[in-house]
């Protein structure tokens, strides 16, 4: 089974920015669809984006939408995820996750699986 992790979270102040990793360790990462999630204290978990299998599209929740793009290079079997005008309420986990093989960035959120270990975004006030 394939393992994701991510890497580049860490503590920006509001408005920086942040580009986090998410590395495959399986070379079929190219022709599935990806996703990033986050999960804030207390909260449910909720997608942030997600790009199909080729990187020619994405979609964003409305949150992030203009602040936030995802690509990826298949090449080096990674998704990232650029963060800008990052505010305190972008604060959570960021995950990334599995979607369909040749999905689309419609992928369905409950298709993803294969959950990274998370890594920490801080955004300070």
């Amino acid at each position: 089974q394939v393992q994701l992790v991510e890497s580049g979270g860490g503590l920006v102040q509001t408005g920086g920015s942040l580009r986090l990793a998410c590395a495959a360790s399986d070379r079929t990462f190219s022709k599935w669809s990806m996703g990033w999630f986050r999960q804030a204290p207390g909260k449910e978990r909720e997608v942030v984006g997600r790009i199909n299998w080729n990187g020619a599209d994405t979609l964003y929740t409305d949150s992030v939408r203009g602040r936030f793009t995802i690509s990826r290079d298949n090449a080096k079997n990674t998704v990232y995820l650029q963060m800008n005008s990052l505010k305190p309420e972008d604060t959570a986990i960021y995950y990334c996750a599995i979607g369909r093989p040749y999905g689309s960035a419609s992928t369905p959120i409950h298709s993803f699986g294969a959950w990274g270990q998370g890594t920490q975004v801080t955004v300070s006030s």
